[in-house]
């Protein structure tokens, strides 16, 4: 629904400022293509990018996701991204995690997924009697494959309640990385915040 690209383009332009960026999937179920190729295209740069393919076998045909040549407000193509993963992450969720993983453009952290590639609908067999039966095959320009079955594997593997964590003190770290050099006095009291909340989350 179109709210629902409102509201990823509002959380995108909020994010347009930011020194590292972190996006939490541990609890997504699933989402839409056409809302992954959104978010995507904030983080992947100008220049079209092939997502991956469907194959939709009921009606023989295979559609095409890219990236959108342009996007309200700044794009975040250079700005280090950490997503967290976990065994309910599943679906559209594993597929962006999937995708920016064979991109290198993100640090998957967390635990490995369930591996839910295929879309599928429910039919009605008798009164009582349903089946859930995949109807859609993706396969990603990259890796020639999918997800299904496999689940993504995350770059540092940890416990699903410690992701959060060991993302923020990778993301400080690299903050701390980017600003450590810069003489300004904006960037020495941005490099003292950061430093002191790296300090926090050691000790704690």
């Amino acid at each position: 629904p179109s709210w629902g690209g409102d509201i990823a383009v509002a959380a995108m332009n909020f994010l347009a400022n930011m020194g590292a960026i972190i996006i939490d999937l541990r609890k997504c179920p699933g989402g839409y293509p056409e809302m992954i190729s959104l978010i995507s295209s904030y983080l992947l740069g100008k220049e079209p990018v092939h997502l991956g393919s469907i194959y939709w076998r009921d009606d023989d045909t295979t559609k095409q996701y890219w990236t959108l040549p342009y996007v309200p407000g700044k794009r975040l193509d250079d700005e280090p991204l950490y997503i967290l993963v976990g065994r309910e992450t599943f679906s559209g969720g594993e597929g962006f995690a999937y995708d920016m993983q064979a991109r290198k453009r993100a640090i998957i952290i967390g635990e490995k997924t369930d591996g839910g590639a295929h879309p599928g609908a429910s039919y009605r067999l008798s009164q009582h009697f349903e089946a859930f039966i995949p109807i859609g095959n993706p396969t990603h320009p990259i890796t020639k494959g999918n997800w299904e079955g496999i689940g993504v594997t995350p770059d540092v593997p940890v416990p699903s309640e410690q992701a959060l964590k060991t993302a923020h003190k990778m993301a400080l770290e690299a903050i701390i990385e980017t600003i450590g050099c810069s003489p300004s006095e904006p960037h020495k009291v941005l490099l003292a915040e950061a430093q002191a909340a790296y300090k926090e989350l050691v000790d704690n």
